[in-house]
C-alpha cells in the first residue's frame, strides 16, 4: 500500500502555514501527507537564496508548479494550489472568460479548469480560494477574540455582517473583500501573525460547513487516500 504525498503551492506565508498547521494534520487521517511552499518569486544566485511568497504573475506561479512536478514525478504524488481569487493576476488561464461571469463559483470553475489544462498533468488538482483566505476566518468571526481581546463590539459587527450567509460569497471589491471588512473593524488584524491561529480555533468542520468551494477541494484531497 502506497500513500499519497500532496505538494501544495501556496500564494504566501499565511497559506503555507495554514497547510502546515491545519490541513496537514487533517489530511493525514486520510493517509494523504501534505507539505507546502510559497511561490518562488526570485532567486539570488550569488547568495544562493530563494525568495518566496506573493502571487506576482501566472508565469511565476506556473514555473514553480511545473518545476515541482518534475522534481517529484512519482505516480503517488498529487499537487494542488492555494491562491486567492481576489487580486488574481490577469494573465491566469481563463481569467478573461471568468471575468465575464457574475457567479463566483462559475468564475473559479472556469479558471481552475483552464489552469488544469495548461499544467496538463493528471496529478494536479487546482484550487482557487473564494475570494481570499479571510473567507475562512469569517466562517466564525467570534474566534477572532482569541487574538484580539477586548474587541467585543468590532467582532460583534463582523458577526452581524456575515450573518447566515456563505462567507465565500462576500465580494472582492477593494474596500469590501473579506480582509478589508476585518481590517475595517480590527485595524491591527495581521493575517500572517493571527490568521492561522484564528483558523485553528475555528477548525476544519466549521470552515467546510460554511465555505462550499473550500469543502469541495477538501473532499477531493481526502478522496485521494491511499493507492494500492
Amino acid at each position: 500500500m502506497t500513500c499519497i504525498r500532496l505538494h501544495v503551492t501556496a500564494e504566501g506565508q499565511t497559506e503555507q502555514a495554514f497547510v502546515r498547521d491545519i490541513l496537514t494534520p487533517h489530511l493525514a487521517t486520510f493517509n494523504v501527507f501534505a507539505d507546502a511552499r510559497a511561490i518562488l518569486t526570485s532567486k539570488d544566485k550569488r547568495a544562493h537564496k530563494q525568495h518566496r511568497g506573493g502571487l506576482i504573475s501566472y508565469q511565476k506561479a506556473r514555473a514553480d508548479i511545473v518545476a515541482w512536478l518534475k522534481q517529484d514525478d512519482h505516480a503517488e504524488c498529487r499537487f494542488t494550489t492555494m491562491f486567492d481569487l481576489y487580486a488574481l493576476p490577469e494573465d491566469f488561464p481563463g481569467f478573461a472568460d471568468a471575468a465575464r461571469n457574475t457567479d463566483p463559483y462559475q468564475r473559479v470553475s472556469i479558471i481552475e479548469s483552464a489552469l488544469f489544462q495548461d499544467i496538463n498533468d493528471r496529478r494536479f488538482i487546482p484550487y482557487i480560494q473564494l475570494h481570499e483566505f479571510e473567507a475562512l476566518i469569517l466562517a466564525d468571526p467570534q474566534r477572532l477574540d482569541w487574538e484580539y481581546l477586548e474587541h467585543d463590539r468590532p467582532i460583534g459587527n463582523l458577526l452581524h455582517m456575515v450573518g447566515a450567509q456563505n462567507p465565500e460569497l462576500i465580494n472582492d471589491g477593494p474596500q469590501t473583500a473579506p480582509s478589508k471588512r476585518i481590517l475595517k473593524e480590527i485595524p491591527e488584524y495581521d493575517k500572517v501573525t493571527a490568521g492561522v491561529s484564528v483558523a485553528q480555533r475555528i477548525g476544519i468542520p466549521a470552515m467546510r460547513s460554511k465555505c462550499g468551494h473550500f469543502a469541495e477541494w477538501l473532499h477531493k484531497l481526502e478522496q485521494e487516500g491511499c493507492v494500492a
